[in-house]
This record gives C-alpha cells, structure tokens and sequence, in this order.
C-alpha cells in the first residue's frame, strides 16, 4: 500500500558545473558592455551627417571629412557590433526549418556550425586582417574617397578586434549549443527579433 501512495518523480535536471556557467556569464557580460560601448559610434555617425546636410543644403559649401567620418563610424559601428548581435540572437536564421526541431537538436546544429564553420573562419580572418592592420600602420594608409585623406590604421583594427569579439563570443555561444546538445535544453533563451 505504500508503494502506491508513492509518486513518481521525474528525475531532476542537470545542472551545469559552476565554472562553465561562470565561463559563459563572464563572456556574455563583457560582450554585452562592450556592445553598449560600441554603439556610441553612433554619435559621429549622426553628428557627420547632420553636419554634412546643413553645410550642404543651407551653406552650398559641403564638408571634406563627413564622407570618411560617415563611412569609418558607420564600418566600426556595423562590425563591433556583431558581438552583440550573436549574444541576442539577432543573426540570420531559416526560421521556417529551425523552429521545427527540438532544441537538442538545435544544439546539434549550432555546435557543429561553431566548431567546423564559425571559430575557423574567425581564427583566419583574425590572423590575416592583424597583418592588414600592421601593414596599414607601417605605411600610413590613408583614404582616398576625398580630399581630407585621413589614416585607415584605426578602421583596419577593427577587423581584428571584431574578429577577436566574436570568437569570444562564439566560445560562449558554442558553449550554449553544446549543453542543449547534451541535455536538450538551453541555458538562455533568446528573445526573436524580427526585422
């Protein structure tokens, strides 16, 4: 009789260790306050353009530099950004294939792509763009969109930074997939963003 009174309880979830949790906290947490860093690029961006109108609607005199200053804020802005983008779930997906499958399977998918695609082409884009960085700095590249013809080193290590960003957001990210992988569950869920 008291074998009957007994219910059956699922067995508890795993949880994950503590210093892989605090792994992917630490990562997630840097990304998301560089990310709120980076986006005051958005500042010379609008300041450059709203410069560059008045100037050249109500002045008839346009500016030499609200070309390159548009162009480099806009390229840091875009690129730096990515980080965060990849830590809210905003890149590009086939929803109409991914909501379909379970989330273990999704972890799968996503652990696979981290390691055979994404890391990979972070490592080479990280190791050539660093030499375009050194290169560009030890000849004083500069733009030649106008006359200003300001220095290109600064926009050229952004490459290598974005490239370093999102690898160590891609860890983080990979990380994720291979707990849902693992468990069929997902340590954070991303909010859909729809454009």
């Amino acid at each position: 009789m008291a074998n009957a009174m007994t219910s059956v309880s699922s067995p508890p979830k795993p949880t994950p260790p503590r210093g892989y949790l605090a792994v992917i906290r630490t990562i997630d947490k840097f990304t998301d306050w560089s990310g709120q860093l980076f986006m005051l690029l958005i500042i010379p961006l609008v300041f450059a353009n709203v410069i560059e109108v008045f100037a050249r609607y109500l002045l008839k005199s346009p500016t030499v530099w609200a070309l390159d200053v548009t162009t480099m804020s806009y390229a840091a802005l875009f690129m730096l950004g990515s980080a965060l983008a990849l830590l809210k779930g905003a890149h590009v997906r086939t929803d109409m294939l991914w909501e379909g499958f379970s989330d273990r399977t999704k972890g799968m998918i996503d652990s696979l792509a981290f390691i055979l695609f994404f890391l990979p082409t972070m490592a080479v884009l990280f190791y050539i763009s660093i030499d375009d960085f050194l290169y560009s700095i030890s000849i004083d590249e500069r733009s030649s969109s106008g006359a200003w013809t300001p220095i290109l080193w600064p926009l050229r290590g952004v490459i290598p930074l974005t490239a370093f960003m999102l690898s160590l957001q891609g860890i983080s990210e990979l990380m994720k997939s291979l707990w849902a992988w693992r468990t069929g569950e997902f340590l954070t869920k991303h909010e859909k963003i729809e454009v």
